[in-house]
């Protein structure tokens, strides 16, 4: 089978972010974990790689990034997209950039853009400065991530850090004249040498207007909101068969690793709420604990999933991240952590959970790992950005969102599931 369009996600939340827009344009998509090794069987326009190297060493990166993109290739793929999270974030050295580059030499393409604009999710981009809400990116608490800090808001800055390629920048005035201004912007900065060009966005009807410009290049860098304006020029609109699931059954539960803001707050709501929540403390995972505390955790939730969704957490505010990490190093803490939410994940679903909430990139990751999760097919969105999907062959079967960590409304969590009914 050929597929339209070919898409490698640097972490799990954000694949299902980029297929959920996707999704909702019209187009039948289906995304794995990790890169497959058998050729695609499903009868779809889309497939998202999803890859958990956000903050691996670039090397690592590029590597699993190329081999996305030759069993893309395979399938078929009209046209390539690299998606990374709307906020921009990853280590100064990469990984954006350096992918970026390594994927325009394998497909020989001199040219393409970068934009994480998602304005239905606040992330907005205003000569070149990426905006979360109404701050700066560096203002906006995403100077305060555990393993990507964002300290600069200037993407053509961050970019060009990052990159051998000149990088130029397609601003609003450009993006507001539609599709003629932007192809005339891009041939003129082709001119100049610019490899990669961070392109202006402040509403969705800017990303529509710049969809059309885009139709012919053989390689997409954006986040997921560029996706809006893809499916068009391949002749598709909007259609609810695209998100249809099978009907969901089971327990409910959320799985939360997320240290931002937003779902700060969303555990703050659901634990108002009334509804049982459990709060794991990296510290008490050290010196092969970690088993101990995972069962702790399992025997509490058993007879409370009956009455409805229970909360496992390891969200804190950045005070107590900084603390821990202080003690345990960076790394440690966060393998810790992602270990024990994978192995409380599994151990939910064979309690019967059969609705399941991740929040979190890299919580999303271990935990779609920790299940044997090969494949998702995506159905309806949650929120902006955030779909419930269906494995199909996982546990027989499993309905989970897995929702970045600055995504959602407060009241995201109770509101998933009824959704979901």
């Amino acid at each position: 089978m050929k597929i339209k369009l070919g898409c490698i996600a640097d972490d799990f939340t954000g694949a299902t972010d980029l297929a959920n827009n996707l999704v909702r344009s019209g187009m039948r998509v289906v995304q794995t974990i990790g890169v497959p090794t058998v050729p695609l069987a499903a009868d779809v326009h889309a497939v998202v790689v999803a890859l958990k190297s956000r903050t691996i060493p670039a090397a690592e990166a590029i590597a699993q990034s190329l081999q996305a993109l030759k069993w893309l290739q395979a399938q078929g793929a009209q046209q390539l997209y690299f998606k990374y999270c709307s906020t921009f974030d990853s280590t100064p050295e990469g990984n954006i950039g350096p992918v970026t580059e390594a994927l325009m030499d394998a497909l020989g393409c001199d040219f393409t853009i970068a934009t994480p604009a998602f304005p239905d999710n606040g992330r907005t981009v205003f000569k070149g400065y990426l905006f979360a809400g109404n701050v700066l990116l560096n203002e906006s608490g995403m100077q305060n991530h555990p393993l990507t800090p964002m300290q600069d808001a200037n993407l053509v800055r961050v970019m060009q850090a990052q990159t051998q390629r000149p990088v130029g920048l397609i601003d609003y005035k450009t993006v507001a004249q539609g599709e003629a201004a932007i192809r005339a912007r891009i041939a003129e900065l082709r001119s100049l040498g610019v490899g990669v060009a961070v392109v202006d966005a402040t509403s969705n009807a800017d990303l529509l207007l710049l969809g059309p410009a885009l139709k012919d290049m053989p390689l997409l860098t954006a986040g997921s909101g560029v996706a809006i304006g893809l499916p068009a020029n391949f002749g598709l609109q909007p259609s609810l068969q695209a998100s249809q699931l099978p009907a969901a059954s089971g327990l409910q539960a959320v799985v939360s690793g997320s240290c931002s803001l937003a779902t700060n707050a969303q555990v703050a709501h659901f634990k108002s709420t009334g509804r049982p929540a459990r709060a794991i403390d990296p510290a008490s995972l050290m010196n092969g604990q970690s088993d101990a505390v995972v069962q702790q955790v399992l025997s509490w939730a058993a007879p409370l999933l009956k009455g409805g969704p229970v909360l496992v957490y390891s969200t804190a505010e950045p005070d107590a991240v900084k603390a821990v990490q202080a003690q345990l190093g960076v790394a440690e803490a966060g393998a810790l952590v992602e270990h024990a939410l994978g192995s409380v994940t599994r151990g939910l679903v064979a309690l019967g959970v059969k609705q399941l909430v991740v929040a979190g990139g890299e919580t999303a990751g271990a935990c779609v790992q920790a299940l044997g999760i090969a494949q998702l097919q995506i159905g309806l969105q949650i929120d902006p950005g955030v779909p419930w999907c269906h494995a199909p062959s996982a546990h027989g079967g499993v309905h989970i969102a897995l929702k970045s960590g600055n995504f959602g409304t407060e009241d995201f969590f109770s509101k998933a599931f009824t959704v979901l009914a």
